[in-house]
């Protein structure tokens, strides 16, 4: 039992507690959190099974390690660890799920860069495999504020690079730590979901269709063992065509975020080269990005849509059938279009994916995305990154259409919701809660309402605006301030969000879509489209005013 003083800020965000590196790296400050988790599940930890692991970025191995020392003090009996400490996160909610485990610990920051200068996350996961609900992470939070001591055993050191199980006696309790083969049980699921011959056919080619050229970006995330084993060695991808597979403990120096400014090698290569597909993922596995041919960029708001469309290529869906479609409230509404027509319930929630699953769980839901590059089914309660290439590539296998095909006749059925998204990383917070008190002043004022916005010759009419509050449908809790919503008579929306996944500063989130349906105007290049509400929303905000950028530090 080590004593020590509370940390200041253990405040968990929309997915677990993520600091700079060197924060976790304090004395005690990694334990603190840990042993509040711990306290916060409670007795139920007894003789649990807790399921660890991490996206292998730096201090991964050693908060691995700490976690390990821990559960052996908390009396958990069995941890099942990733070799070498990696997991996907997607593979984490899969075998908490398989094994039936009381949770896990999932050591990542996600998307954000990694490294001793950057940044490190801890996030928990309950029982169904998928993040802690707000109701929890507000009780591991209090916990966090009045902590006052931990349990440890030191001499618990596992080897963590050989497979097998390993037991130690601790106070003649057994106390198991059982390190797998990260990816096995993963790819053993998407064996089930997917038609994996439909899928090496397109790939390998056949007398009928020349081979489907596909180009898979890990970014040096945890996804490289994962695509090695799964795009080349059983779907038949050259292995050269599978980059920067190795996981780095700084993602080679580079971010591992799959967007258009943080995947631009990938966009480069298929802009001038002679891949008919290709998918990026993030440092953690849960996040996806899709091109097609010459980069034909498909938005996650269409990714979303088109599977959504297309579920009957997959196996999995057809054996379980569809039961509800959903996304978060910042995505384009392009789903929602394909709900109305196939007459399937429709959700939206707040950003995060812990809302999706008490619908999932509840048996309403079988496929949601979010804007923010995430996508998934109901087969683990995360979303899946490599699932959602393999998702694509199975309607690709089904229809005989390439990507770029795929997109432009699904807008020609449903119309196109042209979608950007204006990401400012690392604002002053007081600056952006100044902004966002600003736009709320603006929506207050009663002339709000009605009020014409004039720009490139078009005008916009306010019709209704408020802030988002979700009420979950399974469990009735409520969720406020999830973000500013501005919506025009002809439907286009502004949305202002402060994002909970950063580790420092703020980042604001400007998100901007509108609704076409004349199929000759689908084609158009998305920022010219929504060039005058981009401006129209920087007016209302007085963006440059409140935090000096004159330019957005990504663009989707």
């Amino acid at each position: 039992v080590v004593q020590v003083q509370p940390f200041d800020g253990q405040k968990p965000g929309t997915s677990g507690l993520r600091k700079p590196t060197k924060t976790f790296m304090q004395q005690n400050y990694t334990e603190c959190f840990v042993q509040s988790v711990f306290d916060t599940v409670g007795p139920d930890l007894v003789g649990s099974m807790l399921v660890v692991g991490g996206d292998g970025r730096y201090f991964v191995k050693e908060a691995t390690m700490k976690i390990i020392q821990m559960a052996a003090a908390n009396k958990v009996a069995h941890i099942v660890v990733g070799q070498n400490c990696l997991f996907s996160t997607p593979a984490v909610s899969c075998i908490i799920r398989k094994r039936k485990a009381l949770g896990g610990i999932v050591l990542t920051a996600s998307h954000n860069p990694g490294g001793i200068g950057a940044d490190f996350g801890i996030k928990y996961n309950i029982s169904n495999g998928g993040p802690a609900p707000e109701s929890v992470t507000s009780a591991i939070h209090i916990v966090t504020t009045c902590i006052h001591e931990y349990r440890i055993c030191p001499d618990v050191s596992p080897d963590l690079s050989q497979l097998g199980s390993q037991t130690f006696d601790i106070e003649g309790r057994p106390f198991t730590v059982e390190v797998i083969d990260a990816v096995a049980d993963y790819v053993e699921l998407v064996q089930e979901l997917f038609d994996f011959d439909a899928i090496r056919k397109l790939i390998v080619g056949s007398d009928a269709r020349p081979p489907f050229r596909v180009l898979i970006n890990s970014m040096h995330g945890v996804t490289g063992p994962y695509c090695r084993r799964i795009f080349s060695e059983l779907l038949g991808v050259p292995i050269e065509n599978i980059r920067n597979s190795e996981p780095s403990i700084d993602f080679g120096g580079k971010h591992p975020d799959p967007n258009l400014t943080y995947g631009k090698e990938t966009v480069d290569e298929m802009r001038d080269g002679p891949f008919d597909f290709a998918a990026c993922f993030d440092g953690d596995g849960d996040r996806n990005m899709i091109l097609g041919a010459h980069a034909f960029f498909v938005t996650p708001s269409d990714s979303l849509a088109v599977l959504a469309d297309n579920m009957n290529a997959i196996p999995y869906f057809q054996s379980t059938g569809i039961r509800g479609l959903a996304r978060s409230m910042p995505t384009a509404a392009a789903v929602d279009r394909v709900a109305q027509a196939k007459g399937l319930p429709m959700y939206e929630t707040p950003t995060g994916w812990k809302f999706f699953g008490n619908l999932m769980d509840a048996g309403r839901l079988s496929l949601c995305g979010e804007e923010s590059f995430g996508t998934g089914s109901d087969h683990v309660r995360e979303k899946d990154g490599v699932w959602a290439g393999l998702a694509w590539l199975s309607v690709l296998a089904h229809s005989g259409k390439g990507v770029q095909e795929m997109c432009e006749d699904h807008w020609t059925r449903y119309g196109r919701n042209y979608f950007t998204r204006y990401d400012y990383e690392n604002c002053e917070i007081g600056a952006a809660h100044q902004l966002m008190q600003h736009v709320e002043g603006r929506m207050n004022d009663p002339a709000f309402k009605g009020r014409r916005f004039l720009c490139d010759g078009r005008t916009y009419t306010v019709d209704k605006f408020d802030d988002f509050t979700y009420t979950d449908p399974i469990d009735g809790s409520t969720s406020t301030k999830q973000g500013l919503r501005i919506v025009f008579t002809d439907g286009s929306r502004i949305v202002y969000r402060l994002s909970g996944t950063g580790s420092t500063g703020a980042t604001i989130r400007v998100y901007i879509d509108s609704y076409e349906s004349d199929p000759e105007k689908c084609k158009q290049d998305s920022q010219k489209m929504l060039r005058p509400l981009v401006a129209i929303a920087l007016h209302i905000s007085e963006m440059k005013n409140f935090t000096g950028r004159t330019r957005p530090t990504v663009i989707t």
